[in-house]
């Protein structure tokens, strides 16, 4: 059975300025995702599921998964403030959903093989997917075995402003042993620091971190939605919390309960984290298609593989 990808595409992406999912980057207007979408198939990946906000249903439909017709079965789902566990209901002032945490159980009802987990606005690269592919085909059948893409922090940041990652801590064996979110990363001199309390620290240069490109097999949604209930307890008054899959993954860890490999890439990140993000985007799309690396439109001819 060919694993699934998942594509968290609900935000809006508040620091861009807009509905960045729907831009179109590459030299025929193709998105990241369409990007994403092609790498993964190419990859061996054998269905694509989408989580997205059902108020842009209609326009997603016609401008993105139109293109995949014929190519790959398509499945979408929703992220809503209200959809909760039985007995919880969310504070009427509250304007966001919960956060990836949440976006990923949108999805248990149509997922039964193993799965990645990857966000809309992130270009992750060709190797990145037939690394984790070839990871997901093991995971056939088995429990408790997740597994993730580490990229350098180095190969991850934009020009343009701090960052936000997930800066990822493994044993000697390859495992994760903890995940853990920094802010404003970001390059200056030969130096890479971050935010921490306030203040401008040091950020290991060589260290890898998570950019949300996760390997999980269905037990993941049972596992999550216990969290989560755990989390909704604590946290559904506040109007600005969320639910982050790095906190689902942390717990399972260190709780024993499973164990996940960090595959590391070579692959460079590009994204339009901010608006002053966009040329070099393009410039680096219509760069990979004059290198042959892309067709353009992408999914012209009907054969992707």
């Amino acid at each position: 059975m060919k694993p699934t990808l998942f594509i968290l595409a609900a935000g809006m992406g508040s620091r861009y300025g807009g509905l960045k999912q729907l831009d179109g980057l590459g030299p025929n207007g193709e998105t990241i995702m369409d990007y994403s979408v092609y790498d993964a198939l190419r990859a061996g990946f054998g269905k694509i599921v989408f989580v997205i906000r059902k108020d842009f249903e209609q326009e997603f439909r016609d401008k993105i998964i139109s293109k995949y017709e014929g190519h790959v079965p398509v499945e979408v789902t929703f992220q809503s403030i209200d959809a909760l566990p039985e007995g919880f209901v969310p504070d009427p002032e509250r304007t966001k959903p919960w956060g990836t945490g949440q976006a990923v159980l949108m999805g248990k009802d149509v997922i039964k093989e193993p799965f990645a987990v990857i966000n809309a606005d992130d270009y992750y690269g060709p190797e990145s997917f037939r690394l984790l592919a070839y990871a997901l085909k093991d995971l056939e059948g088995k429990k408790n075995e997740y597994c993730m893409v580490g990229f350098r922090i180095g190969n991850t940041l934009s020009e343009n402003g701090g960052v936000s990652r997930g800066l990822c801590s493994v044993d000697d064996e390859g495992f994760l042993t903890d995940v853990t979110e920094c802010h404003g990363i970001e390059k200056k001199g030969d130096q890479i620091v971050h935010q921490l309390d306030g203040k401008e620290e040091d950020f290991p240069a060589e260290a890898y971190v998570s950019m949300n490109l996760w390997g999980f097999t269905p037990d993941y949604f049972d596992y999550s939605e216990k969290a989560f209930v755990e989390f909704l307890k604590e946290h559904s008054s506040e109007l600005k919390s969320e639910f982050y899959i790095p906190t689902v993954v942390n717990d399972l860890i260190k709780s024993g309960t499973v164990k996940l490999k960090v595959i590391t890439t070579p692959s460079k990140w590009f994204g339009v984290t901010y608006a002053a993000d966009r040329p070099a985007t393009v410039e680096m799309f219509g760069r990979l298609t004059k290198e042959g690396v892309y067709p353009t439109p992408l999914f012209e001819n009907k054969e992707v593989v």
